[in-house]
């Protein structure tokens, strides 16, 4: 398997999460917009935001991915999925992580070329349901997060397409997002984006005496927590993943804060890279590194899920204390190189041209003046150039052919610098955009509406004898 077949995607619950993922070396991030994600409760992108991500991702060589991963009512499928959806349609979203057969099918119908991924929360679990996703247009299957390496083996043999699978964060008790303990206890939903993760709270346990078939009561201390989960650490058994199909690593953590999805991205990111450079024969990981990832952030410590097994006490932490330790993960801001040549000639326009992984963008402003009094010196020139502030870029090279006797007013450098990015972006982006995709709202309000109408109701009645 090539390296540049091997995804590593990281969470966002904010743009600063992103900047985090983007910064400690994730090929791909996913996050949640306004509406449809199932972390309801995080900050979440708005659209101004989130049409900034798609781009910021591409310009890095990146892919963003927007989770629309809850069940969908009728009117939400018929009058808001279409407009929730087509500015990020346009601007070159790279795929839309789905739960719901109907909102998956909505989309491929209204925004061909979207890739679609299976959400996690569609429970695949086989070599069928891979193959019934595969006809039905998935690109990507996100595997079930209680599956064995044999049984993700298994599907990748099914079916080409790709697989994803989590390797670190937090487990779900039940099988994938199928719990409805938060809907009944709370009225959270988690099929909509709000559990209220009752598995992590405390919880008396009952036992059955078998031999005269009385039930007794065992009380354990109020602090037990007989649901509660470790979280996955898989980092040692990267290569036995990667092995069994797995072509995009992910971790979870939408909930979490900057500083962890850059701390864990990045170790994941070293050991990745030493993996495709040295072999999965001298694959080691170091003690220190296996601490800071549970210095981030554990509850009773880690586990590698059910990749290895099929359950246990040992994947159990018993307590939903959250423990971090003293590490200070640091936030970078990616840069990418470019190359530029600026020209000032008396007569002429200021001329700029940028370059970057052989793309051009270049701009020509206002008049370049013969100097009065004291001419403008190349480091001067130089050193307002190199101003690039919170772009995406700095400079490589910067050549600068000027007289040596020019005045230019520093406000046009920073115009023609601005302008001449600006450029380079849309030529960098345009290959990205989409075309709209009419909307075909007769098409899609008439069969919402015949769904509607033709749904029979049943009744079931029982007595009390007779229910268990």
């Amino acid at each position: 398997m090539r390296r540049e077949e091997i995804e590593l995607l990281a969470p966002a619950g904010s743009y600063e999460g992103f900047e985090a993922a983007i910064g400690a070396g994730a090929d791909a991030v996913y996050v949640g917009g306004a509406a449809f994600g199932a972390r309801a409760y995080a900050k979440n992108f708005g659209e101004e935001e989130l049409l900034r991500a798609i781009d910021t991702a591409h310009i890095h060589g990146r892919k963003l991915y927007l989770t629309v991963n809850t069940l969908l009512k009728n009117r939400e499928l018929s009058e808001q999925l279409y407009d929730y959806l087509l500015p990020y349609y346009k601007e070159g979203l790279d795929a839309v992580i789905v739960q719901d057969m109907g909102v998956f099918k909505m989309i491929r119908e209204m925004f061909p070329g979207m890739h679609l991924h299976a959400s996690t929360q569609m429970t695949v679990t086989g070599p069928e349901g891979m193959k019934f996703l595969e006809e039905q247009g998935a690109s990507r299957v996100v595997t079930a997060r209680e599956l064995s390496l044999e049984e993700i083996r298994r599907m990748h043999e099914t079916s080409p397409i790709e697989i994803e699978s989590f390797v670190h964060g937090a487990l779900c008790y039940s099988y994938s997002g199928q719990c409805l303990m938060s809907s009944i206890l709370g009225g959270r939903s988690g099929n909509r984006g709000r559990c209220a993760q009752p598995c992590r709270l405390p919880y008396q346990t009952a036992l059955c005496c078998g031999e005269n078939g009385r039930r007794s009561e065992k009380r354990k201390a109020q602090e037990l927590c007989p649901l509660s989960l470790k979280d996955i650490s898989t980092i040692e058994i990267l290569p036995q993943i990667l092995e069994a199909g797995v072509t995009s690593l992910k971790i979870e953590g939408r909930m979490k804060q900057p500083g962890y999805t850059a701390g864990v991205t990045s170790v994941y990111r070293k050991y990745l890279d030493l993996l495709f450079e040295k072999g999965a024969e001298n694959y080691r990981v170091a003690e220190e590194d296996k601490r800071y990832l549970l210095d981030l952030f554990n509850r009773g410590g880690s586990c590698t899920g059910y990749y290895q097994m099929q359950n246990g006490p040992s994947m159990m932490a018993f307590s939903n204390e959250k423990k971090t330790g003293d590490v200070s993960p640091v936030l970078r801001k990616k840069k990418e190189k470019i190359q530029g040549t600026l020209i000032l000639f008396p007569g002429s326009p200021a001329i700029l041209d940028v370059s970057y992984r052989g793309i051009h963008g270049s701009a020509s402003l206002g008049e370049v003046q013969y100097a009065q009094n004291q001419p403008l010196t190349e480091e001067r020139i130089r050193s307002q150039m190199e101003k690039l502030g919170n772009t995406e870029y700095e400079w490589e090279n910067l050549e600068i052919q000027m007289d040596e006797n020019i005045f230019i007013p520093m406000k046009m450098l920073n115009e023609v610098r601005r302008q001449a990015l600006e450029s380079l972006e849309e030529e960098i982006l345009k290959s990205y955009r989409r075309e709209e995709v009419e909307k075909n709202s007769q098409h899609t309000n008439k069969k919402a509406d015949k769904i509607q109408k033709t749904l029979p109701i049943y009744i079931s009645c029982e007595e009390k004898s007779t229910a268990l």
